[in-house]
Order: C-alpha cells, then structure tokens, then sequence
C-alpha cells in the first residue's frame, strides 16, 4: 500500500503496481509529464472503471504544480518537528501588534487601492461608521471628509456628540472598549464589536483624533498603535464632534493609492441611506432626498428601464427596484444599517424569495423564479439591531431575526410582509407597470425555453471538455467560499500559450488560476446570450466563472486580463470587454474586473535590475542606473521569463480596475467601435493614426 497527502489538496491510496511505478517517476526537482502519461495509459488494461479513469486524469493533470507545493509543505513540516516547542515559544502579543500582524482578520485584504474593496478604504469605511451611527442616533447632520491624494492623508470631521473625553484614549487604543455593547446607547448601528477604529489606529503610520464636547476638547497622537502625544482637556469654542486625521502605513500597504471613484461611491451610498445626511468631500456637497430611489436612477440608463422605478419605504426596510432591457441576471444594491453587503445575505435571500411570491399570487401562474428575476435591479436596505454578519469587513448579512439572540420577527417574514403589502398594492394601483413587468417575464420565458437545448448541450460540452481541458489551471482557494483567502482569488486571462506558460509557472496556486483564449475571442456586440453558449470559448470561461444562472456562486474575486501591450493585446481586452460588457455588466459594477499591468522595459546593470512601466519610468531609471544601463523592450508576455513573472502578479501587482459609470457612454463607445459602422471607424482610424518609435 502507498499512500500519498497533503494538506487539503487531496489523499490517493494506489494499490495498482502500475500507479506505484507512475509515482516514482517523479523527481524532487518535478515529472515528465508524457512519461507520466505513457505509464498512465497502461493501466486502462488493468481493469479500472472509466470514472476513476477520468478522476485520475483530471488530478494529475496539474500533478506538476501539486508536487512543486508538496516539497515546499514538507520542508515547513520538517522545520516545525525540529523546533524546539517550549514556554519560550509562547508569544503575547500587544492588542496592535496582533491587528498589524494579522490585518485580514480586521479589514479584509491589504491591496494597493485598485480595488474598491481594498484595506485603504475598509479604514475610511471605519471611521465614517461611526459617524453615520451619530448621525442615525440623531446627532449631526453634516459630515466633512477631505482626502489629499499626493499626501495619502485622510481627514474625517462630524458634528455628533463627540467621544467621551475621559475616555478618548481607551476607544481609539483598547480592544473591545466603545459605547455600543449596550444597545439603548446605539440602536440598529454597524460598529458593534469595538474594533474599527483601533484598526484605523495600529494600520496608519500617522493617527490623530480630537474630541470636543460640551465645551471642552481633547487630542491624542498615535504612530502605529503607539500613543505619541496625549493633550490635556482644555476649554475649545468649537462645535461638538470628533475629528479623525489619519495616514495609512505604507509597510503595512506598500505603494498604495487612493481612487477618487471608490471614495465617492461609498459617500453616495452613505447619504442614500441616510436621509437628511449631508456629506461635504473634498470641497463638494453630496445629498441625497429620495434615498434608494436616486440610487438606482443615478445608476442605470433611463432608457434602459422597461417601467418606472418602484420605491417603497417602511420602518425598517426600503427598496427600489426596475426591470431592465439591456441586461441578464439579477443586479442588487444590498445594505444592512447603512453597511453595503456586497455579498447580501438573509435579508437579500428573503427579497428574492417574496418578490417571486408576490408576483406569482398577483399574476396567478406559476412562473420560473428566474424568469420574474431575469433583469431585475434592484436597491435594498434594512436595519435591525445587533446585526451578525460573516466576518469584520460585513459583506453578508447571517442575522436571522431582527433582533439578537432570536428574538423578534424573522427576518425572512419581516420582508415578506412589507413586499407583500406594497408591491400588491402597486400592482393593482399601477396597471402599465403590471403589464409591462408581465411582458418582460413572458419574454424571459421565451428566451430560456429557446436557449434551454442550446444550454443543455453547452453543459455537456463544457463537462466533458474540463475533463482533459488544459485551458483552465485552477487555484485551490475560491471566492464562493469561506476561506480566509477568498477575496484574493484571481483568474488571469490570458492570450495564447506563450503568456499563460509563463503566468502558469509564477502564479501563486493557492487563489491565482489561469484561463488560456486560442487567440482572439469572438466579436459579441449586438448578439443575443444564445451564443455564450454556442461559443465554446465563452461557455468554457463562463463555466469556469460559475456565472451561468446568476453572480452568487462568482468562483474568483478578481478577474485580470493579461495581455499583450501591443494593438492586438489591446484589441483582445476591447473584444473582453465586450463580452463582459453585453452579458454580464454587474460583474464590472461589482469591481471584479481589471487590467494586469505589465512592464513595457527592463532597465539594469550588474548591480540592480528596475522594471519600467511607462516611458517617464525608463528615463528616471536610467538617471539611477546610468546611461550605460542595459534597456530590454517587452512585446509580449510570453518573453518574460517565470522568474520574472512573479515579481509581476505577487503582492506589487499592478492592477487598473475596470469602472462603469452612467455617464460612460458604453452602448454608444460600443456601437461606434464594435458595432458595423466599419466605413466611420476606417475613417476615424484614418484620421487619428500615429506611429510609435521603437525602443
């Protein structure tokens, strides 16, 4: 008997000399791979099922990849066994030290700020929550935010009730210390755990609050969780409030940066959903009268709506919500107390589950629920006490009733009820948007019943195909899971062999996977979705995204495209786009999708290597290095070697995030430059050429 395990990746018993002889064909160093396959293919006459045929076939596929990360696992466990374990090997660590050491446990992922998730922001999120919760207790209409780019510093200032001066130190500096553990003092708010700004505090390299109440002020400086400066109480003519200035702490963050387009979506969100709030950001005034219903009218085209947002608000709970004609799926803009649960949660699940209800009891017939649903966007909110949500960074909701410990009305019937009152209402009030929600799911019935022989032989291609399929080098670690690493799962999409060969090597196994095109993927502007399915190019990234009935059970976070830096890269990013773009849009408004940067020139000379990422990035490096410097220009990926690579795609990644705006413009850029205009596009191409000098 020989028995092969690793950690979690998978635990094989070979009983069959022939798979015993296959194991040591492999050397510390890696495998042949066809001779693997040689040997592989002389058990089929040992009498083995064909499923387990397969199985073997599709773990040994990467085997390669699975033994690189076995050597590397056994060394850590070799180096765990001679270590001496003792008293001295246990640590205490201070309450900052534990947060700068383990920031993912507190805000998510680090990142550089490409990513509208990314930790810069969770610490802006952190600060503001408390500022939002004075406000919901009604204390401070008006919050001031001003953020300075080159600085990276970011200055929050309300007008509340201030922080207890007594106690100013211990709130922003003592784990578990705050005001909202009693829930009469904080009702329905956000920040429960006594956390988020002692997490601001220990991530910044620079960390300022001043209280000022009743009269009286008080200021404390912090450098990394470390008080610096400590003011005594003095008499202050100011108006009450907190003031927080901060600087996150580029050892903690690396090169970061700060997108204004993330910072003032999260504003808009706040002043949505809270009525009366004004936000003042970096000079500009932000307002909100109609809540979700400006949400979702500052967010989709008016022409793409098939009737009238509906927009209903009571107690508790508010939405907004339209069909639109122009997408598939379902877009929803969750919140839980003012908090955007990008992943939803209880309360979404129970708005799907009773406007399905709804619906069906209003039209009497049965419906598919995914045809009701098909083009809905949506806007929901709700607020109940003591919110439980699946990790720090509050992205879903897990609160099965509106108050804790199971007191109080579920909140799946809680939603119920409103959905059923109003919407039933509506509908018998408002007959046009009856007929034309009824049209639109007819529609959606038509169109499912069309696609489903297409769909059906689709799944069955794409089932077979990721049996012996190498397009697709998967990573271990998903978004759709619980995993600690999930928002850093990534699929790199790729051109050719040559590019994905190398990213391949470099990658990261655990949460980076790999999509490799043929080529160039197929023109699909103007196409109905019936050809997502036909393609089998798209069926088999859209099996491999997981995003065929709806976003989720979205496999990876992050989806890059790597190409080229040269016109047919640019021109398979655009066709991407497209593709995205016309089928499946709310992945682009959610930030999941981006552009790898990669560097255009290698500058070196025996002591030091810079890669240069524009052409103001050479000429700097060769200021250092000196004009006898070597200058490499890369064409392609394929010529960067996986050494290389990595240095690419590991923690000082480049990445430029993909944002969608109602005022974009996209259908219009789209129709000029993908649709058939092909006489205007020659002549604009005409028109704007230049040449670029070679390097």
């Amino acid at each position: 008997m020989f028995s092969l395990h690793t950690r979690g990746i998978f635990s094989l018993k070979f009983t069959d000399i022939t798979y015993l002889a296959c194991c040591y064909e492999f050397s510390p160093t890696g495998f042949d791979f066809q001779a693997f396959l040689s040997l592989f293919s002389l058990t089929i006459d040992f009498g083995l099922t064909f499923l387990i045929q397969e199985a073997f076939r599709r773990i040994f596929v990467n085997l390669h990849v699975y033994f690189r990360y076995l050597e590397n696992y056994m060394a850590e466990e070799e180096e765990i066994i001679q270590a001496n374990y003792s008293e001295d090997s246990i640590q205490t660590l201070e309450w900052n030290e534990h947060i700068r050491r383990r920031p993912g446990m507190y805000i998510g992922k680090l990142g550089d700020g490409a990513s509208h998730d990314d930790g810069i922001y969770v610490l802006i999120k952190e600060v503001l929550d408390n500022s939002i919760d004075e406000f919901a207790m009604g204390n401070g209409k008006v919050i001031d935010i001003e953020v300075s780019f080159q600085e990276k510093k970011v200055v929050i200032r309300d007008y509340g009730r201030g922080i207890p001066l007594g106690k100013l130190v211990d709130c922003v500096s003592k784990i578990n210390t705050g005001a909202k553990y009693d829930s009469k003092a904080f009702q329905k708010t956000v920040g429960l755990n006594g956390v988020g700004t002692k997490a601001v505090n220990a991530l910044s390299s620079y960390f300022k609050v001043q209280s000022i109440r009743e009269g009286k002020t008080k200021i404390a400086e912090f450098s990394k969780g470390i008080i610096t400066n400590e003011e005594a109480i003095k008499d202050c003519s100011l108006e009450s409030g907190t003031f927080v200035e901060f600087v996150a702490d580029a050892t903690v963050f690396g090169s970061y940066f700060y997108l204004n387009e993330y910072i003032e979506k999260m504003v808009w969100n706040y002043v949505y959903l809270n009525k009366g709030l004004s936000i003042n950001y970096n000079g500009k005034k932000y307002f909100s009268r109609n809540g979700l219903l400006d949400l979702l009218d500052n967010n989709i085209e008016r022409e793409e709506i098939l009737y009238p947002i509906i927009h209903v608000r009571d107690a508790d709970f508010e939405f907004a919500l339209t069909h639109s004609g122009k997408q598939y799926g379902e877009e929803y803009y969750s919140f839980v107390n003012g908090q955007n649960t990008t992943q939803g949660g209880t309360h979404q699940a129970a708005f799907r589950e009773a406007f399905v209800k709804t619906v069906r009891e209003f039209y009497k017939k049965d419906f598919e629920p995914g045809d009701i649903r098909s083009g809905i966007v949506c806007a929901l909110s709700i607020r109940i006490q003591e919110p439980v949500f699946e990790s720090q960074t509050k992205t879903k909701l897990g609160s099965s009733h509106m108050e804790p410990n199971g007191q109080g009305q579920s909140v799946k019937n809680y939603v119920h009820d409103i959905i059923k009152k109003h919407l039933d209402n509506f509908l018998h009030i408002n007959g046009e948007t009856a007929e034309a929600l009824l049209q639109k799911i007819l529609q959606s019935e038509k169109e499912r019943k069309e696609m489903a022989n297409i769909k059906k032989i689709a799944k069955e291609s794409s089932k077979k195909a990721s049996l012996h399929n190498r397009k697709l080098r998967d990573c271990r670690v998903h978004y759709n899971s619980s995993h600690t690493d999930r928002l850093a799962s990534t699929l790199f999409i790729t051109e050719g062999d040559s590019a994905s060969g190398s990213i391949t090597k470099s990658r990261e196994v655990n949460t980076q996977a790999v999509f490799s095109l043929k080529g160039k993927p197929l023109n699909c502007f103007g196409l109905s979705k019936k050809i997502v399915y036909e393609n089998e190019e798209f069926n088999l990234l859209q099996s491999a995204l997981n995003i065929d009935e709806d976003m989720e059970n979205l496999r990876y976070n992050n989806i890059v495209f790597a190409t080229d830096a040269d016109v047919d890269g640019m021109h398979i990013r655009l066709l991407l786009l497209t593709f995205f773009l016309q089928f499946f849009p709310d992945l682009i408004r959610a930030g999941h999708v981006y552009i790898l940067q990669t560097p255009l020139f290698r500058v070196r000379n025996r002591q030091k290597t810079i890669y240069c990422y524009t052409e103001e990035e050479r000429v700097n490096a060769l200021k250092k290095l000196g004009s006898n410097a070597e200058i490499t220009r890369f064409k392609g990926l394929g010529e960067i070697s996986p050494d290389e690579f990595k240095h690419f795609i590991g923690k000082d990644m480049r990445l430029d995030p993909v944002i969608l705006k109602k005022d974009s413009g996209i259908r219009e850029v789209l129709t000029y430059y993908m649709g058939k205009n092909t006489p205007e596009r020659q002549q604009f191409i005409m028109q704007n050429l230049r040449t670029e000098e070679e390097i």
